[in-house]
């Protein structure tokens, strides 16, 4: 398997399809579900000394890893009690199979199970489940996580939904959770990412032709996918040859996201950059930039007629009016390879109609929560929104958060999660906006520069540790990219 083909993330009707197409090859169900039990097993036995266990069995086939969970676990001398959701009788299919091979005592499921702190196999429900938890399963639910219970998860924590990561009605909070084959959705969108704990992926024997075939579009967020396109300087490089990013400024008292931009840019490598913004704030701009150009944000019209000059970011700092609206649509207008956020997407709220009419493949736009719903009426879980989005406006929309979401109209999207919760901070959103500038400047395709600019967002905060401002990301950045080269 690829680097790349290990970053894929698959449904849960996908999973299912690979299942089906599993079986289809030769490899039997009762095979995969001995397989996943064991993988979970030695998940276990890798981690935790010999100690009481309590393994909580669903009336499915997630039920059925956990017979086959208890079994391996009680071979090798852990003392085990399992519960099982519902009558032994009813199970059925593979399910049922795993069962007549478990030699000991089903009980009836029950927080009594959970006397003596054991640790907490979750065998309930896999990412299938799409209702509320409620009964007797809410109630081991808040046992477990009230008293602080180890748990380990098979495929997904139950109550997390598999595609959006939602929790319903609540959840286990897994230590470690066992998933098949691939990742789904709901490990990496949160709040499923945090009640998932650590993931281990497990090959229980599905082909990955199987998988292969279905070239799924969406994929964790990290350099495997975008690396081989990441720009470098090379031996004939001069300045002009690495891109000439603009940004458009704001006014004297609004001038620090601009700047924040800049220097984002210029340092994630575009070979210039030039700040336009209104006559008066040059001073203020002049006085606090270095390696980067100011210029009168009149002349930005003759700046956008110069091809040399191939990338644009506006919207921070520039304040939502006519005049913002008028300079983005210009900027769509000239060709240019164009970041949109802050103000100037707020500035189409009245008429979004007339922003996507303007944009096309070559613009990214950077929203958080609140501009989102400014300009989409999309609901539901946030990766379909993003999609959705990008699928209506015709550019690629990163959505932002500590689970930002990168998607292309062509339906391709990634999912980032090593964003630190130090990102949080005043001035961060326009430093991503500037590393991705500079990485559309420097000619790189523009979903992977999205995600690339995203996700070296996020290792550069983490790289820097606690303590962080906005101004420490664009200075903490040459170590990641060092690493990167590596």
């Amino acid at each position: 398997m690829s680097d790349a083909s290990a970053l894929a993330l698959i449904s849960v009707a996908e999973m299912y399809a690979a299942d089906a197409a599993a079986a289809r090859a030769g490899t039997p169900g009762l095979t995969l579900m001995e397989n996943a039990g064991r993988a979970v097993a030695d998940a276990i036995v890798r981690r935790w000394g010999t100690r009481p266990v309590a393994v909580l069995c669903g009336p499915g086939n997630n039920g059925g890893d956990g017979f086959v969970v208890a079994r391996l676990l009680a071979e090798a001398g852990w003392p085990v009690r399992l519960g099982l959701l519902g009558d032994r009788a009813r199970l059925k299919g593979d399910a049922a199979a795993m069962a007549e091979r478990w030699e000991g005592t089903v009980d009836s499921l029950d927080p009594a199970l959970l006397e003596g702190e054991p640790l907490v196999v979750d065998a309930l429900f896999g990412a299938g489940l799409t209702r509320p938890l409620e009964g007797v399963a809410l109630a081991l639910v808040e046992a477990c996580t009230g008293r602080g219970l180890p748990c380990v998860a098979v495929d997904i924590p139950s109550g997390v939904h598999g595609d959006t990561g939602e929790v319903l009605g609540g959840s286990f909070e897994a230590a470690v959770t066992v998933t098949f084959g691939r990742r789904k959705y709901g490990h990496l969108l949160l709040p499923g990412r945090e009640r998932a704990g650590e993931v281990v992926v497990a090959d229980i024997g599905i082909p990955e032709t199987a998988i292969d075939e279905m070239a799924l579009r969406v994929h964790e967020n990290a350099p495997a996918l975008w690396r081989g396109l990441m720009p470098g300087p090379e031996a004939a490089d001069h300045k002009y040859s690495r891109g000439h990013a603009l940004v458009v400024g704001g006014d004297g008292t609004h001038s620090g996201a601009a700047r924040l931009a800049a220097r984002a840019a210029l340092r994630v490598g575009a070979g210039l950059v030039t700040v336009h913004a209104p006559e008066a704030a040059l001073p203020v701009y002049a006085s606090q930039l270095t390696a980067v150009m100011v210029a009168a944000l009149d002349d930005l019209g003759a700046a956008l007629a110069d091809e040399r000059r191939n990338a644009l970011l506006i919207g921070p700092g520039c304040g939502v009016s006519p005049a913002t609206r008028a300079r983005t649509l210009q900027a769509l207008g000239a060709g240019k390879r164009c970041v949109l956020d802050a103000d100037a997407l707020t500035a189409f709220q009245e008429e979004p109609a007339a922003l996507f009419e303007a944009l096309g493949p070559n613009a990214v736009l950077t929203p958080h929560e609140g501009e989102y719903r400014r300009l989409f009426a999309h609901e539901g879980d946030k990766l379909s929104r993003a999609r959705a989005a990008a699928a209506e406006c015709g550019a690629v929309v990163v959505l932002k958060g500590a689970d930002s979401v990168i998607a292309a109209p062509d339906g391709r999207a990634a999912i980032n999660a090593n964003a630190p919760p130090t990102l949080a901070t005043a001035g961060s959103g326009d430093v991503l906006a500037g590393f991705i500038l500079g990485l559309l400047a420097q000619g790189m395709p523009t979903f992977e520069a999205a995600a690339a600019g995203v996700w070296l967002h996020g290792a550069a905060a983490a790289a820097f540790g606690p303590g962080l401002i906005a101004e420490d990301l664009s200075e903490s950045l040459p170590d990641v990219l060092r690493d990167l080269t590596v």
